[in-house]
């Protein structure tokens, strides 16, 4: 897994990291260009759509596909970031997690703090330590089976432990997209934040849970404005 992008001494360094591995299926219904076959799953190319823009700004970008959902859990997912991040030596990094993917991205800079420059969260599980995804979701109301092609993988129904002291210095942003089918969650995240001590950027995207897919061109410009 390698990273995109030319660095220079202005530009960044993003890793992107996708929530549940999305279906082709999925995608084309929500994107604006329907240019995958059916049956597939995107993996770390849910980033695609903006990748482009923010190489046009000279940042590095590294988007991995995580580990295969029933075969891994959660832990693993935040090892393979965590050794991504290490193994390529990246500092002051945007980390960035979609969906699944902030549960993710919370673990990482739990462990790894003096790498991080800034955590984004898009539409994303915001974790207290001793939760699941699944248990985000009931917290919020709502059966996690009633939605569609979620299933009790490892990965989501594993509690994460860290420290959120670890946190608490660490610039975040979260990017909550008002059509989104995941509200039970995001709502769960804004109540989070607006009684939360730590200060926080926080942002509201007219757009799908997949802003990758039907509105790119303004996710990739509020990445970019983190970057700046």
């Amino acid at each position: 897994m390698t990273g995109h992008g030319n660095q220079n001494k202005s530009s960044q360094t993003f890793v992107l990291v996708h929530g549940g591995n999305m279906s082709t299926d999925t995608w084309n219904k929500l994107a604006k260009n329907n240019d995958y076959p059916p049956g597939g799953l995107l993996g770390g190319k849910i980033w695609d759509s903006i990748i482009p823009d923010l190489e046009a700004h000279n940042h590095l970008v590294f988007a991995p596909t995580l580990k295969d959902e029933h075969q891994s859990n959660l832990t693993e997912h935040i090892d393979q970031i965590i050794n991504i991040l290490t193994e390529n030596q990246l500092k002051d990094v945007i980390l960035v997690g979609h969906s699944y993917g902030g549960m993710i991205i919370t673990g990482v800079a739990a462990k790894i703090p003096e790498t991080i420059n800034h955590l984004a969260y898009i539409d994303a599980a915001l974790p207290d330590p001793g939760q699941s995804l699944f248990d985000l979701i009931i917290s919020g109301g709502s059966d996690p089976m009633s939605f569609s092609g979620l299933e009790p993988a490892p990965p989501y129904v594993e509690k994460i432990q860290f420290n959120p002291n670890k946190l608490e210095k660490l610039p975040k942003t979260y990017i909550l997209c008002t059509k989104s089918e995941f509200a039970v969650v995001t709502h769960v995240a804004r109540e989070k934040i607006a009684v939360s001590k730590v200060k926080w950027t926080y942002i509201e995207l007219t757009a799908s849970h997949v802003p990758m897919a039907d509105t790119p061109e303004q996710l990739a410009q509020l990445l970019l404005d983190i970057s700046a």
